[in-house]
C-alpha cells in the first residue's frame, strides 16, 4: 500500500519556509492540488484525460520518496484516485515564472513512478505543448514504456478552471467559491503563472530574415521561432476555449501529425514564402478557421471555406451568403470557387452589397463554394503591448470570430417533399384466395 498517513496533504492556504520561486513554486502546487481533491466536477475533468478512474481524489505535496541508488527526491504533489479498492496515482512537477522543466529531474521522477507502481506523471509550468509536440522536452522512451507522462501549461489549468465554472458548473457553493478562490490567484500576476508574452530572443531575426529572404532552414532562430507560433496558437486555443465555453483544438494535416513533420513543415515556409500558419477547430462552426501569417507583407489573413447551397441559381447563391454577412467588416473579402475550373471570382464585401455582378459566373458554370477572409497588419514587436505580434494575432482571430465566423451558418438541403395528394386516397381490400377462405370457414364452424 503506497498511502502514508504522515505524508503532508495539499492545503489550499498552504505554509511554507521557502521563498522566492520555490516558495512560489510550492504554494501554487498545493493549492492546485488541493483545489482538485476537494471540488469534484473540477478534479475528474483535469484527471480523466490523463486516465484517472471517476472515484475519490486525495493530493498530498513534498511526499519523499527513495531512488535505487539511495538519493531521497521530493516531488511537488501526488494525486490518488481511489475506486473499488484500487487507487490511481500520479506524480506532480510544478514549475513557475521562467522556470524551465529538466530532462534530469523528470526521468528521476519516471524512475520513482516505476519503482513504486505509479500510474503517471504530470508536469505543470508555463511552456505549452501543443499538439505536434509529445512532451516539451526529450526523453528517455525506454522510461516511458510503464508510465505516462503528461503535461499541461498553467494557462490551460487556469481555462479549465473558468470554464468549468462558467459554462460546466459546480453543484455545491461552498465548493463553487474555492473554486473562484483559485482562479483569483492563478489570474495574479504574482503567483508565477504568466500568460503567452514572448515571442522569444531570435524573433526580430527572423522576422527581418524573411523580408530580406535571407532565413536558412538551419538557422536555430528559424526552428525556435516555428517552436514558439505553434505556442502561441496553443495559447489562441485556450483563449477562445475560456471565451466560448467549448473545446477549441487545433487541426493538423495528415502530413504533419507529428512533432517532427509539424516542424519541418513550419520551418520550411519560413524559410521558402516567409509564412506561419494554423487551423483551428471551433465546435459547430461553418468551417474551420485558417489562420495565415506573411512576415514579408506583414499582413494576418483569417479565411473559412464553405460549401455554396447546390440548389438555385448563382446569383441566389451568393444572396445567401450575404445575407449572412450583413455585420460584418465591409473591407472582408469573398471568393467565390466555380465549378469544373480552378478559376475562382472575388470582390470585397462593401462593393458586393452594392452589386454582386463580379461574383456570377457566365450561365454555363456554377458557385460551388466560397472563401471568406478578413486581412489585417501585423503588429512586429516581440513582447506584448503596443505594435505586438502576440496581441495583433489574437486580436484579429477574435474580431474574425465575432464579426464573421459565428454568423456563418453551413448550408443544409431542404428536407424532402410530399407529393401534393390529387384526391382522397381510398383504401383498397385485397381479395382473399379460395382455399385460405376455405379453412377459415372450417375454422370458424369448428369453434361454434
Amino acid at each position: 500500500m503506497l498511502t502514508d498517513e504522515r505524508w503532508p496533504v495539499a492545503r489550499l492556504i498552504p505554509i511554507t519556509s521557502a521563498t522566492g520561486v520555490e516558495a512560489r513554486e510550492r504554494n501554487a502546487a498545493s493549492a492546485l492540488l488541493a483545489v482538485i481533491s476537494v471540488v469534484e466536477e473540477f478534479g475528474r475533468s483535469l484527471l480523466k484525460p490523463l486516465g484517472a478512474p471517476a472515484g475519490k481524489i486525495e493530493a498530498f505535496v513534498e511526499v519523499p520518496f527513495k531512488l535505487e541508488s539511495g538519493h531521497k527526491v521530493r516531488p511537488d504533489g501526488l494525486i490518488g484516485v481511489t475506486r473499488g479498492g484500487k487507487t490511481w496515482w500520479c506524480l506532480v512537477e510544478c514549475k513557475v515564472a521562467d522556470q524551465q522543466l529538466t530532462v534530469e529531474q523528470m526521468e528521476m521522477y519516471l524512475d520513482v513512478a516505476r519503482t513504486n507502481n505509479i500510474d503517471a506523471v504530470l508536469s505543470i509550468s508555463n511552456h505549452y505543448a501543443t499538439k505536434s509536440s509529445d512532451y516539451p522536452i526529450e526523453l528517455d522512451r525506454k522510461k516511458l514504456r510503464k508510465t505516462a507522462i503528461h503535461h499541461w501549461s498553467w494557462v490551460r489549468v487556469l481555462t479549465e478552471a473558468e470554464v468549468q465554472k462558467q459554462f460546466r458548473g459546480v453543484k455545491d457553493p461552498d465548493q463553487a467559491y474555492i473554486l473562484a478562490e483559485l482562479i483569483r490567484y492563478l489570474s495574479d500576476s504574482r503567483s508565477g503563472v504568466v500568460q503567452f508574452n514572448d515571442m522569444g530572443a531570435g524573433w526580430v531575426g527572423v522576422r527581418d530574415g524573411a523580408r530580406a529572404h535571407t532565413l536558412r532552414k538551419t538557422d536555430p532562430h528559424v526552428a525556435a521561432v516555428a517552436s514558439r507560433w505553434d505556442e502561441l496558437i496553443q495559447y489562441l486555443v485556450l483563449h477562445l476555449t475560456r471565451d466560448l465555453g467549448r473545446d477549441v483544438r487545433q487541426l493538423l494535416a495528415r502530413q504533419e501529425n507529428t512533432a517532427t513533420a509539424r516542424h519541418q513543415a513550419l520551418k520550411d515556409s519560413l524559410v521558402s514564402r516567409g509564412q506561419l500558419y494554423a487551423q483551428l477547430q471551433i465546435p459547430h462552426t461553418a468551417g474551420p478557421l485558417e489562420i495565415a501569417v506573411d512576415l514579408i507583407a506583414r499582413q494576418i489573413t483569417i479565411a473559412t471555406d464553405l460549401e455554396a447551397p447546390r440548389d438555385g441559381k448563382s446569383r441566389g447563391r451568393v444572396g445567401w451568403l450575404m445575407r449572412q454577412m450583413s455585420k460584418s467588416p465591409a473591407d472582408a473579402t469573398i471568393e467565390a470557387k466555380i465549378s469544373h475550373t480552378s478559376a475562382t471570382r472575388a470582390g470585397v464585401l462593401g462593393a458586393l452589397r452594392e452589386d454582386a455582378t463580379p461574383l456570377i459566373p457566365d450561365a454555363a458554370r456554377e458557385i460551388r463554394g466560397f472563401r471568406v477572409s478578413l486581412t489585417r497588419d501585423l503588429g512586429m514587436n516581440r513582447m506584448t503591448g503596443r505594435g505586438a505580434f502576440i496581441d495583433s494575432v489574437v486580436d484579429v482571430v477574435t474580431l474574425y470570430y465575432r464579426d464573421v465566423l459565428q454568423n456563418l451558418t453551413a448550408w443544409r438541403p431542404s428536407a424532402p417533399k410530399l407529393k401534393a395528394s390529387e384526391g382522397p386516397i381510398e383504401a383498397e381490400t385485397a381479395a382473399i384466395p379460395p382455399r385460405i377462405e376455405e379453412a377459415l370457414d372450417r375454422a370458424q364452424d369448428e369453434a361454434e
